[in-house]
């Protein structure tokens, strides 16, 4: 048969045999040409011969191989390498297998095992490169067409490169197309050129003797078969060295070998907070990564850089105890606080209430920005479970002296104090007393005169009042205060303006034993212990305006009465040492007067 070119295809002449070579070989050292008998042979004879046996031997070499790669041979494993399975064939060399050409990357393989194998070439070492794939062995049409007909892989050798491709020896000659060779450039067919080859023949016209061949489609299936070994041989947890390949986004993708890719998440890359993969990685970058996950359905395996180190949260509750002092740097301000990185992969929170005992903060960025150093006080340390993450909160505001500790020397109880009004409640009205700390003035305590319907009715939001202190309680962080304790009342001024020995006029509203209790004026009540009670008051003991009244009086005119005769002490009318009667109008001298507790004793005058 003859090539495409024309000329004769050497390798489809008949081949001798090893024996055959081995007697071409003798006779060649043997016979000798006629020539002049000389004492030494001329070195262009030796030459000669040395050439002509180098060209059988490389010439055996190619026949044998050609051959061997024409069958299909039992395979025995001799050893295994981290890479390789090395089997014995039959032939002076071995044969190799990548692991990946067995189930869970050769794992299960051992020496003496038997497999079936087919050679497909050698490799630079000179070892028999050795195919799991059975190949058939073309030796006439018909064993082509059942070949075609079962898609089944056959053996040849690439013989030359022609125009748009290759020349293969499949038996018979056939036609590969460049694209379907597996060659990446024309240096790559030129070196395929005497190789031998597995292939899938794609046309196969008998009459025509046009036959097509696909090697491209083997090394595809080849390799395949081998990342789904690869592939089933992985098992979460398992650790692999690979090489950062691609860098995106939400990830790396790493090539563990094998044909295998993995995705990197940029959640599994380190326990640290980090803003993109490229980061801390780079393309060709090698790594050491643990098997998270592998999808049988998709083919898709997760890997994870820092479960490889140690997780934070393992002794976090060893490292960091309610009310120890620490530091870090903040890394994300949420309306509800602040996330500080105490070390990679351990935030703690700083709640909105924790950051200051002066003032109350509107949101944590008022105080707080990302890549803040900042100093915090451990709250509490809550280890993660299976339903719920770690926790850690902190406190900011701890760092500095709480001001509620020194409250009570501060703002002793009846002392008086004075501030804004911070907010308004149905129940009361908050004052800041002093930085960070806040008092309560009840809506009872607002005013003396009058029951309020709403504190707002007389105070407004930052209006400045005085108040007086009527208890602190530190541990609760509470003040009571009170505005009207402040507000002079009509008792003030008389308690003022009295003393013990002064005549004031009053009326008797109640008898009760030997006492009776008499009004000074609006809101004043003395007590009269020294009454003698009968039982009708004689008519001139009683005033015209009640005589008027049948001896009731009028209270509105008697208050003003009242009140202009009092600060002169003029005695009230038709008083005399008659008895104390309910309604009588007379006059009486202060007997005691107590400021603090507001109390006021007489007699009559």
């Amino acid at each position: 048969m003859q090539t495409m070119t024309g000329e004769p295809n050497p390798e489809l002449q008949p081949t001798e045999s090893a024996p055959e070579l081995q007697a071409a070989s003798e006779s060649s050292q043997v016979a000798e040409p006629a020539a002049p008998l000389s004492d030494e042979p001329s070195s262009q004879e030796e030459s000669q011969d040395s050439q002509s046996f180098g060209d059988l031997l490389k010439e055996f070499e190619s026949t044998h191989t050609h051959r061997a790669a024409s069958q299909q041979l039992e395979g025995t494993v001799i050893s295994l390498s981290a890479d390789q399975v090395f089997l014995d064939v039959g032939y002076k060399m071995e044969g190799v297998l990548p692991r990946s050409a067995f189930p869970n990357n050769g794992e299960g393989v051992k020496p003496g095992d038997r497999f079936p194998v087919s050679i497909t070439g050698r490799n630079e070492e000179g070892y028999y490169q050795l195919s799991r794939f059975r190949v058939r062995q073309a030796t006439d049409w018909s064993a082509l067409e059942a070949a075609f007909h079962e898609k089944a892989a056959v053996s040849g050798t690439v013989t030359a490169v022609v125009k748009g491709g290759l020349t293969v020896d499949i038996g018979v000659r056939a036609f590969m197309p460049a694209s379907r060779s597996g060659a990446r450039d024309a240096a790559g067919m030129e070196a395929l050129v005497g190789q031998p080859i597995t292939c899938r023949i794609t046309k196969l016209d008998v009459a025509d003797e046009n036959v097509v061949v696909d090697r491209r489609v083997v090394l595809e299936e080849q390799a395949r078969t081998e990342i789904d070994n690869r592939r089933a041989g992985l098992r979460e947890g398992d650790t692999v060295i690979g090489t950062v390949r691609t860098l995106m986004p939400y990830g790396a993708f790493v090539e563990i070998g094998g044909g295998l890719d993995g995705l990197l998440h940029v959640s599994d890359i380190s326990y640290s907070r980090i803003g993109k993969p490229e980061d801390v990685l780079s393309v060709g970058q090698q790594i050491t990564v643990r098997v998270l996950k592998v999808d049988t359905d998709t083919g898709k395996i997760s890997l994870g850089l820092k479960q490889l180190q140690p997780a934070p949260w393992e002794s976090a509750g060893e490292r960091y105890q309610a009310g120890q002092r620490v530091s870090g740097t903040v890394t994300r301000v949420a309306d509800f606080g602040a996330f500080v990185e105490l070390e990679p992969g351990l935030e703690g929170l700083i709640h909105i209430s924790e950051m200051s005992w002066a003032k109350k903060v509107r949101h944590p960025s008022d105080l707080l920005k990302p890549g803040d150093r900042v100093d915090t006080v451990v709250l509490s340390v809550k280890p993660p479970s299976q339903s719920e993450p770690g926790r850690i909160s902190l406190g900011l505001k701890q760092t500095l002296a709480d001001p509620w500790l020194e409250a009570p020397q501060r703002f002793p109880v009846g002392s008086q104090v004075e501030g804004p009004v911070t907010k308004l409640m149905n129940f009361g009205a908050f004052i800041e007393v002093a930085e960070g700390i806040e008092g309560l003035v009840h809506i009872s305590e607002i005013v003396p005169d009058r029951r309020l319907n709403h504190p707002s009715d007389v105070l407004r939001a930052g209006q400045r009042v005085q108040a007086m202190v009527l208890g602190v309680d530190p541990e609760k962080r509470q003040m009571k205060l009170s505005i009207k304790q402040l507000i002079p009342t009509g008792l003030d001024e008389f308690l003022a303006e009295h003393k013990p020995g002064d005549t004031v006029s009053g009326r008797v509203v109640a008898l009760s034993g030997s006492s009776a209790t008499v009004e000074l004026g609006e809101g004043i009540i003395a007590t009269c212990r020294s009454a003698g009670r009968t039982g009708e008051a004689p008519a001139a003991n009683v005033s015209a305006p009640e005589a008027r009244m049948g001896g009731k009086a009028d209270l509105s005119s008697l208050t003003s009465m009242l009140q202009a005769r009092w600060k002169g002490n003029a005695p009230a009318p038709n008083a005399g040492p008659e008895p104390l009667a309910e309604g009588q109008v007379r006059t009486f001298k202060i007997a005691k007067l107590d400021a603090a507790a507001k109390k006021i004793e007489v007699e009559p005058a």
